[in-house]
């Protein structure tokens, strides 16, 4: 198999796309070699715990609502093109995601962390629930198999911070900057949401090489 590295946050839309791209690229081709791995990246470390009104936090970066649209249509064009289900405007409120970048550490013990992060983007962009609420955290977990009452002990204590924030330093100071980064074989840097044309190429590419060797 080979290492793919992921940085991502489930609150980021390039990260929804960019997913969706990948697991169409991987479900065309089942012999891929990935063997993937999550890695936390908050794209608004200052987010206060309970979260903001999205609407209004957007705004207040983008000056006005036409720009706003403007932007969100580009996203729905470019879900569209690529048969992804978003509206940029079902989720109601940005949260703080480092809870859930908790509960995706704890998911990668257990080696369920892309269930766990396929559920955590679903509920945030095509349901529009709250992931930095614990008691949504905890349903997501528990619906990905994950141990309900142990998450809910978890995110009720520090558990993981620490080695969370720690992970997540160690991969803005390895010059990650932006997500979805993608490192393949800890040698190749992919960044953006790639079409799943470019990754099929990658798996063919990557499995020649395999057989050859």
């Amino acid at each position: 198999m080979i290492k793919l590295d992921i940085f991502s946050d489930p609150v980021c839309p390039w990260c929804y796309l960019g997913k969706a791209n990948l697991d169409r690229a991987m479900e065309a081709h089942p012999e891929h070699p990935f063997a993937i791995e999550w890695h936390p990246f908050q794209l608004n470390p200052e987010m206060p715990p309970e979260g903001v009104d999205k609407r209004d936090y957007l705004l207040s970066r983008f000056g006005s609502p036409q720009q706003l649209e403007a932007i969100h249509d580009r996203f729905r064009a470019i879900a569209k093109q690529n048969g992804v289900q978003m509206d940029p405007d079902t989720p109601k409120r940005i949260p703080n995601t480092l809870n859930a970048h908790r509960v995706i550490h704890w998911a990668g013990l257990e080696g369920r962390q892309s269930l766990v992060m396929a559920a955590l983007m679903r509920a945030y962009w095509v349901e529009g629930r709250d992931i930095g609420n614990l008691g949504v955290l905890a349903d997501i977990a528990a619906g990905a198999g994950m141990e309900r009452a142990v998450v809910e002990r978890l995110l009720a204590s520090d558990a993981d911070l620490d080695v969370v924030k720690a992970r997540e330093a160690h991969a803005r100071e390895r010059g990650v900057n932006a997500v979805p980064t993608f490192l393949i074989a800890n040698q190749y840097v992919v960044s953006g949401a790639q079409p799943p044309e470019m990754w099929g190429q990658a798996i063919a590419e990557m499995t020649q090489v395999q057989n050859k060797a």
